[in-house]
């Protein structure tokens, strides 16, 4: 008769030797291995992912106010000016020739949402005028100045056209193109025309030397 063999049985000592810490060692503790930062999760000191900034629209009456002061912008900087209480405070904006009217749209909303009236702002350029001051001006000249006259709304012109443009507290000046001469004769004035602030877009170089020549 076979012999069946019996069925092993598995005492507690058998499962082997418990790791023990060596005398005066603490036992180590398994450190977490981290895992990839998701794009919900941005580098510290860097803002998360935003949503895309819109297209400008071609008339200001689509800029709408808000009441939350925005974030600072780091690339903005001030170009000190004289004391005189009466002197408008001007602010230089770097940007491309070809960027320039986008940061001049930018600063626009800017001041829209810091709570400034949109009659208080003209935008002054010296190359290509901007959309809607062409759409405007096939309507003919007397509509589109007579818009400028009511004030009721942000107002695009040439800066060829300062002439006409009466004092707001607030220009901005797109130097997108026209020439170093263009950005010389708007520049003044723009000055003479902003009550209280000036803010000029454009090449920082070709700014600073038309401000430093006197303006």
């Amino acid at each position: 008769m076979p012999l069946i063999p019996e069925e092993p049985q598995i005492h507690e000592s058998a499962q082997g030797p418990r790791a023990t810490p060596a005398a005066g060692r603490p036992a180590s503790t398994p450190r977490p291995v981290p895992g990839p930062r998701s794009a919900a999760s941005p580098r510290p000191g860097r803002p998360g992912p935003g949503p895309a900034r819109p297209t400008p629209p071609v008339s200001p009456r689509q800029h709408t106010s808000a009441t939350q002061p925005p974030t600072p912008r780091p690339e903005n900087r001030s170009v000190p000016r004289s004391s005189s209480p009466t002197q408008p405070q001007v602010q230089m904006i770097p940007a491309p020739t070809d960027g320039a009217l986008d940061a001049a749209e930018e600063a626009v909303d800017l001041l829209l949402e810091t709570g400034r009236t949109p009659g208080d702002i003209l935008v002054l350029t010296t190359g290509e005028q901007h959309p809607w001051a062409t759409h405007e001006l096939s309507f003919g000249d007397a509509s589109y100045w007579a818009q400028h006259d009511a004030r009721d709304d942000v107002f695009f012109a040439d800066a060829a056209a300062v002439e006409r443009a009466s004092a707001r507290p607030v220009v901005v000046v797109a130097v997108n193109g026209g020439g170093d001469d263009a950005a010389a004769r708007a520049l003044p004035a723009a000055l003479a025309r902003a009550s209280a602030l000036l803010i000029v877009c454009g090449d920082p170089q070709r700014i600073n030397s038309v401000l430093g020549a006197g303006v």
